[in-house]
């Protein structure tokens, strides 16, 4: 079997790029075609890899001005030569999905969500800041890309959705149907305090943007007093930094071996936002710890209330604060709560996605 692996870009590595790493895992000789690959942002081991970028990698700053460069993403994933594969597994949220393919070749794209800015138009721009002439073009360019990602989406032969959320957008947007596979936690990398012990703390790890909705949690914690740990950095670090009192404490990018500390022994972790599906709430989980999640989103597939953590059902501080205010800590099994995360491991998703190609190439040859 030939295989090609495809995805949007290689700009930041992310959860899409974990998965991406796993998909390579799966097929080590294939080739992996991306619009713009930025090496700089991306870990080592992507350089032993067989990259393929488009003509946009020769554009100036296209992995920083990527918003200025939009109308070229259709044209650039198009321009791909993926003649003579059986199989392209894309990995995509924006374009990756648009590639054009053989009639005879098999294209599963794994859809971490339909467009968000594209569809979403008017909560993408509440939390971006841009340029008052980019938002008076914006609303024309998006207008084509909407048309183009309806006509592109039907280019797919078989989606797989990283949760039920996705699913229902996935058949909202595009009209089809997709298989859920969560995405992979490597619960390897983490080690549980069994006995339940933990340094008192509460736990956070994102990207520090407005979406992720760091500003409940850190008005929360300010009115509680309780301490409360952030790992990450982004655009909204300053602002977020000025709101904070002294109880929370900002880490800014921390070592893996550092991060595995911190989720065994934090308290709970705390998860405000909502989000397709959510890696990190997974990879505290594998640490045995409980994790506090707004009950909406990808959060509803992975915490099982009252065995690996809670859901507050408002995003408000008032909610959010009620519920630290009656959460005990030791009302968790960390021995529960690991082997409810071990569902979601790596091995597992591999299985899934390889079991999921060999039966949609069969449908393909049959």
């Amino acid at each position: 079997m030939k295989i090609a692996l495809a995805h949007d870009d290689l700009i930041q590595y992310g959860g899409a790029e974990r998965v991406v790493d796993v998909f390579h895992s799966i097929y080590p000789s294939a080739p992996l075609y991306t619009t713009v690959y930025a090496k700089a942002a991306m870990p080592a081991h992507y350089r032993q890899w067989d990259i393929r970028t488009s003509f946009m990698q020769m554009f100036p700053g296209a992995a920083m001005y990527y918003q200025l460069y939009l109308p070229f993403y259709p044209l650039a994933v198009e321009q791909f030569d993926l003649s003579g594969y059986d199989v392209v597994l894309s990995s995509s949220s924006r374009f990756a999905k648009g590639i054009i393919t053989e009639a005879d070749t098999l294209h599963a794209c794994y859809c971490h969500a339909p467009m968000r800015f594209a569809w979403n138009y008017h909560d993408y721009v509440r939390g971006e800041r841009m340029a008052s002439r980019v938002l008076k073009v914006l609303p024309l360019v998006l207008h084509y890309v909407r048309l183009w990602d309806e006509v592109s989406a039907k280019r797919v032969d078989a989606y797989i959705a990283n949760s039920r959320v996705v699913a229902r957008r996935i058949r909202k947007r595009y009209g089809r149907h997709a298989t859920v596979i969560n995405p992979p936690v490597d619960t390897s990398l983490y080690t549980p305090q069994l006995t339940g012990e933990h340094g008192g703390y509460f736990l956070m790890v994102a990207r520090l943007h407005p979406y992720k909705r760091i500003d409940v949690a850190i008005d929360a914690f300010n009115e509680l007093g309780l301490p409360l740990k952030i790992v990450g950095r982004g655009r909204q670090e300053a602002e977020l930094r000025e709101r904070a009192k002294s109880n929370i404490e900002f880490l800014g990018s921390v070592s893996d071996s550092e991060l595995k500390k911190l989720y065994a022994w934090c308290r709970a972790y705390v998860f405000p936002g909502m989000e397709d599906f959510g890696i990190s709430p997974l990879e505290a989980q594998a640490s045995g710890r409980p994790v506090i999640a707004y009950g909406k989103g990808g959060a509803l597939e992975s915490v099982v209330p009252g065995v690996t953590g809670e859901f507050f059902t408002e995003q408000t501080v008032d909610c959010l604060t009620e519920t630290l205010r009656h959460f005990d800590d030791k009302a968790y099994n960390p021995t529960e709560i690991r082997l409810h995360a071990e569902q979601f491991d790596t091995n597992v998703f591999k299985r899934k996605i390889a079991a999921f190609i060999d039966e949609k190439l069969a449908e393909v040859r049959s």
